[in-house]
């Protein structure tokens, strides 16, 4: 307000102001500016909720080694779906191995089982082929396979091969016995008429550490060719067999030659009508295809044999032969130490199969029932012993010096006691062909010994110094007086054969005599044998014999 302006006239302009509008301002207003952060707010939000709905179970699985593996990389995989991935690796406590923690999708929440199995995929070469190649473009990951358990599990230990068998595969599983493992191992194939049908799955030693366990899967629809009656072997290697018909070359597939291989195949003497053998079913792992196929052994008969000679070339799984025919095995092979004789006889323990006889067993049960009633193995046993019945180490190859045992008649064989009540049964034995063979030679070089080669020599000497003389002195005196006498002889020849040669007179005279004596030789020939006849012409002289009669002229017919 200035100086000259009067204080009425500003009073009215005041009161012409329109009065004013009091509002009330609310006390929690909000500013446009706090929308951004609200709504980034909620966009986190759902973003957390959406993680946390997708995200399954927290797993970890340990590994040997963390080749192929990378943490916030690797994925987790099930038939090739991605079920989940590796978010982190470290080493365990104890530095042994690594562990690998995984992130399970919400749906995989099946896969923390107690039967899941884990392994890293990788490129792989084997002698079942390749596999994993397509790691090569796309990296390693971590295979899966959920089995049927529910229980929750959350760790695990990976396995460092691929299964051969994931779950839910169509067909079964069988169990295999056998003594050693021999070339086989997890993935070694199962082939049936040479087609392959399974492989070998696992295999465990026994708790008795005596034999080893295998488990093999056939792949449907062909582990309906297994029955009870099935027989399964070893198909390993190369058979070679050396026969009548030549040399026979057999081997299941190159695979089994390299990685070995189970076969297996139904006998032609079984029942057709078997029943399909069911899952986990026993089976016994033969050695080879003859041994499997052969017909049932039937009950074991031990025996044991003491030899008095050296068994070298004698091993164990010899063949026994009953003769020619394989009934049994040399179990084992043993020193022992008789005081009396002080010597060390050889026990030898076998086991024969006395049903591998085949008909000739069933005679011989069928005449013991009939005459004494006793059919027994060991009361057989006894008549064919009371019969000659011997065991004899004989060689089976002169070139590698390989022995077997042979159960064989020996004729004028020596009587013996034999207790049917032993156990073991005891067998007589007798000396091998070969031991014989060397006795005969000891024998011939003893009497060789005997002959006095010294003073045969000495004689020998002898006669030929005398004898040496004998031609100096021939020589000297007896072949130039020889020399003359046939100078002598020659000359004598010569006037002899002038005389007589040509037409000389001497030779005509010569020729008449011979003639005259040859006639002489006649008569007297003659007269000889008419005194054979007529002795009485001595005294009574010699009576000529009468003259014929005439004979009647023929009558003519009227």
């Amino acid at each position: 307000m200035t100086d000259n302006e009067n204080p009425s006239e500003l009073v009215d302009e005041i009161a012409d102001l329109p009065d004013p509008v009091v509002r009330q301002r609310s006390r929690f207003g909000v500013s446009l500016i706090w929308l951004v952060p609200a709504i980034a707010a909620l966009i986190g939000l759902s973003l957390v909720v959406g993680k946390w709905l997708k995200v399954g179970p927290v797993i970890t699985i340990s590994f040997q080694t963390a080749e192929g593996i990378e943490a916030n990389k690797t994925p987790v995989k099930y038939k090739n779906v991605v079920i989940g991935k590796v978010t982190a690796i470290r080493l365990s406590d104890d530095r042994s191995n690594i562990v690998a923690q995984v992130d399970l999708d919400k749906g995989a929440s099946s896969f923390a089982t107690a039967d899941t199995r884990y392994w890293v995929v990788r490129p792989r070469v084997g002698l079942g082929g390749i596999s994993g190649v397509d790691t090569l473009l796309s990296g390693a990951f971590i295979g899966a396979d959920v089995g049927e358990s529910t229980e929750f599990q959350d760790d695990f230990i990976g396995l460092e091969i691929p299964p051969p068998v994931t779950h839910g595969a169509p067909g079964r599983r069988y169990v295999l016995h056998t003594g050693d493992l021999g070339s086989l191992d997890i993935g070694s194939p199962v082939y049936y008429r040479r087609i392959q049908v399974g492989r070998v799955v696992a295999y465990e030693l026994d708790k008795d550490g005596r034999n080893v366990s295998l488990q093999v899967f056939i792949d449907a629809p062909h582990d309906g060719y297994v029955t009870d009656a099935t027989r399964f072997w070893n198909a390993s290697g190369i058979d070679v067999s050396l026969g009548a018909n030549g040399l026979q070359i057999n081997s299941q597939s190159l695979a089994t030659v390299l990685a070995g291989g189970v076969a297996f195949q139904t006998p032609t003497y079984a029942a057709p009508s078997s029943p399909v053998a069911d899952e986990n079913s026993q089976f016994t792992l033969y050695d080879d295809m003859p041994m499997a196929m052969a017909p049932p052994d039937g009950e074991p008969q031990y025996l044991q044999m003491r030899f008095q000679q050296s068994m070298r070339g004698l091993a164990v799984d010899a063949p026994v032969e009953f003769l020619g025919i394989a009934i049994g095995r040399v179990l084992s092979v043993k020193l022992d130490y008789d005081e009396k004789t002080q010597r060390f006889p050889v026990e030898v323990s076998a086991v024969v199969y006395p049903r591998r006889l085949g008909v000739a067993y069933d005679k011989l049960v069928a005449m013991a029932q009939r005459d004494d009633g006793d059919s027994s193995a060991a009361h057989l046993l006894g008549k064919l012993v009371g019969n000659g019945l011997r065991a004899q180490a004989r060689s089976g190859n002169l070139l590698t010096g390989q022995m077997y045992l042979a159960l064989d008649f020996v004729p004028n064989a020596k009587k013996v006691e034999f207790d049917v009540n032993a156990e073991p049964l005891q067998v007589p034995t007798v000396p091998g062909s070969f031991d014989k063979l060397q006795e005969q030679l000891a024998e011939i070089v003893e009497k060789v010994n005997d002959v006095p080669f010294v003073e045969i020599g000495k004689n020998l000497n002898n006669s030929l110094a005398g004898l040496d003389k004998t031609i100096q002195r021939v020589n000297g005196e007896v072949l130039p007086s020889l020399k003359d006498t046939l100078d002598g002889a020659k000359t004598t020849l010569g006037s002899v054969n002038g005389v007589v040669g040509g037409d000389s007179k001497v030779l005509n005279d010569l020729s008449q005599t011979l003639r005259e004596v040859q006639r002489m030789a006649r008569s007297l020939r003659v007269f000889g044998d008419y005194l054979d006849r007529h002795p009485e012409a001595l005294i009574r002289g010699r009576n000529d014999p009468p003259a014929p009669a005439a004979t009647p002229p023929a009558k003519e017919n009227p």
